[in-house]
């Protein structure tokens, strides 16, 4: 047994869900030569936890807010990437496509067996893995997964595949007391701050969420849920009319009814409803 099969991992582990890193990190934890070293809960925080922490490798949910799992290899093209293994909630026809390009996966929800044997593979081709190498096996895995040629990381942007979604709606976690409501964040129609308070309107009910609206903003995702006002955040596929007004403001009306002003400053979220 070469010295990578006797080295301690140092893991990252990368999700959205406080839940889903509780459950990998307690597994991780009961499993000898695995250490690991720190979490994130999105793609930004996973691309500052490897430049900064420098883990073997990186446990990466693919789907999240903000940037997902294929952002974070596309900005970690230029440099250094360590081993990644995807924690996945994909079909099967996309993870045949993780099996044949060499890569390893774990599939939610997680099983111990399944997740021993992903590290196992990391060992075994540690120590010969190359950056350039892994790169073109992860093009050829975005290739396969989303049926489009990718030659280049920057071709994952450009043609849209950043964009590809989970079968799972995300969810947005309203707390009240000891009950939490999940509410499917497609549901929402629109969300405005009264006071201290975020008021979520979905499904005919409002919720209250105590919370600022920056950081509701880092929870939804931003392909559905803009913000359009400094105290206004709209669902742009509930948008069924936009009319302009002579200050430079436009007033978007809902498929509800419900008619909301999109300001000045926002004015470059235009794109969203055209």
């Amino acid at each position: 047994m070469n010295a990578a099969n006797h080295k301690t991992l140092n893991c990252l582990v990368v999700d959205d869900e406080a839940l889903a890193r509780r459950g990998l990190k307690h597994r991780l934890s009961r499993i000898e030569g695995i250490h690991v070293m720190a979490e994130a809960r999105n793609g930004r925080e996973a691309l500052e936890m490897i430049h900064s922490h420098s883990p073997d490798v990186v446990f990466l949910d693919i789907q999240m807010p903000g940037k997902n799992g294929f952002d974070v290899i596309r900005e970690l093209s230029g440099g250094p990437m360590p081993a990644i293994v995807f924690v996945t909630a994909y079909d099967e026809y996309a993870i045949d496509a993780f099996e044949a390009n060499a890569l390893d996966y774990v599939l939610k929800p997680i099983e111990n067996g399944r997740l021993r044997e992903a590290l196992n593979r990391v060992r075994e081709n540690l120590s010969q893995r190359r950056a350039l190498k892994q790169r073109e096996t992860l093009l050829k895995l975005v290739s396969n997964i989303s049926g489009e040629q990718v030659a280049s990381m920057e071709d994952i942007r450009a043609k849209g595949i950043d964009r590809m979604r989970k079968k799972e709606v995300a969810k947005l976690a309203i707390k009240d007391g000891g009950k939490t409501t999940w509410v499917p964040q497609d549901e929402i129609e629109w969300i405005d701050a009264a006071g201290d308070y975020m008021c979520v309107h979905a499904g005919g009910e409002t919720y209250i969420l105590r919370k600022t609206m920056k950081e509701l903003e880092n929870e939804l995702d931003p392909e559905l849920l803009q913000r359009i006002h400094r105290s206004t955040i709209v669902n742009v596929h509930c948008v069924k009319e936009m009319r302009s007004h002579i200050n430079g403001e436009y007033f978007l009306t809902l498929d509800s009814g419900h008619t909301i002003k999109l300001s000045r400053t926002y004015k470059d979220k235009l794109n969203y409803f055209a």
